[in-house]
């Protein structure tokens, strides 16, 4: 089974983020970057497929240099070879489109990815893949399991869980508890170091969306305590300053 990993980079979630250019660009001074969330269940439960069914292992980014350090990460933590797509990431519908091409060029059985990044949050790139393969596509996936070519998967879904199963090919949106995440080990961070990561410029420039600019989350109001034996005034304060009653 040749599995297909989409890897996204993106700040550490203990980062301060600033913008910069008019708010039209992250300001990535002393940022640190990380392998998405989420990508890391992915790429966890497929380093456990891989393993159990002795196929390959992919890693695919869509970036600039700056992102080849979380790629070797990915190689680092089991993956057989990396593909760095030469560009920005610019907008889902372009990710999607490169990754897609890169899934049919290397005739890819399986391909996961997070649920989401965690620096925009869309959730759209597996459905898009998913749509431009003409495949399946299955979002967020709590579990996972092949036999064969048929995949079992339990999807978390509102008020509890849904069981579906599919066959191969398919794209998967991954998140917790489907596996859990993998530390590098000495071993796997040097023979990272030799294990192939090819540059591919991306097969069409198209894109649906453009960020005209960002801000950030207001700041924190100041708060009121009040006692517990203070029910009346706080009623009051409700139904007048908050207006929510």
């Amino acid at each position: 089974m040749k599995i297909l990993v989409c890897i996204t980079h993106v700040p550490d979630t203990t980062s301060k983020i600033q913008f910069t250019a008019n708010n039209t660009k992250l300001d990535t001074a002393g940022v640190q970057f990380i392998i998405g969330p989420y990508d890391d269940y992915a790429l966890a439960r497929a380093v456990e497929l891989r393993d159990e069914t002795g196929g390959t292992l992919t890693a695919v980014n869509v970036g600039e240099a700056e992102t080849e350090p979380t790629l070797r990460k990915a190689l680092a933590i089991g993956a057989d070879d990396a593909i760095r797509v030469n560009s920005f990431p610019k907008d889902s519908y372009f990710v999607a489109k490169q990754l897609a091409h890169i899934a049919k060029e290397g005739s890819y059985d399986l391909i996961l990815m997070g649920r989401e990044s965690i620096d925009f949050n869309g959730g759209m790139v597996h459905g898009m893949v998913g749509e431009l393969l003409g495949i399946p596509s299955f979002s967020p996936v709590m579990k996972l399991d092949v036999e064969g070519k048929r995949v079992s998967m339990a999807r978390e879904i509102e008020g509890g869980k849904e069981y579906v199963e599919a066959q191969l090919p398919l794209v998967a949106g991954c998140q917790e508890p489907i596996a859990e995440w993998k530390i590098p080990n000495m071993r796997g961070i040097m023979s990272a170091r030799t294990k192939p990561l090819t540059v591919v410029e991306p097969v069409s420039q198209e894109t649906q969306a453009e960020a005209a600019s960002f801000q950030l989350p207001a700041a924190k109001g100041s708060v009121k305590l009040i006692d517990k034996d203070q029910v009346g005034e706080l009623v009051r304060l409700l139904k007048v300053e908050a207006k929510v009653l």
